[in-house]
């Protein structure tokens, strides 16, 4: 069951429904490293270093709410808790590639003007 939109979209615009399923910091960034499959909790912290716990924890539950990602966990003590794309997360791989590919092509450009 999706969560309740945090921000109206009364505009009806897909664009801005779209971007409110995936805004927050560290969203895309989770979405983008679970292209390449399966990851733990503490895979995806090692691999996003700037995130805290908390943070990551709300992430990928809205994440879950809203269907793009699919949390399974396991029987077993210690618990063990595995995270991946849905198949409406894999979806998005075109637009998340076509983001890095933007990022690798444009940003030098922004580093060169702000030093």
């Amino acid at each position: 069951m999706p969560r309740a939109a945090r921000k109206p979209t009364s505009s009806g615009c897909s664009v801005e429904r779209a971007l409110n399923l995936i805004d927050g910091k560290w969203k895309i960034v989770i979405l983008y490293k679970l292209l390449c499959g399966t990851l733990r909790f503490n895979e995806l912290r090692r691999l996003i270093p700037g995130v805290t716990q908390r943070m990551l924890t709300h992430q990928l539950r809205e994440l879950e709410a809203d269907g793009l990602i699919v949390r399974v966990v396991y029987a077993q003590v210690p618990p063990r808790v595995e995270y991946s794309l849905s198949a409406r997360g894999q979806s998005l791989e075109p637009v998340l590639m076509a983001l890095k590919h933007w990022g690798d092509t444009n940003l030098s450009s922004f580093e060169t003007k702000a030093a």
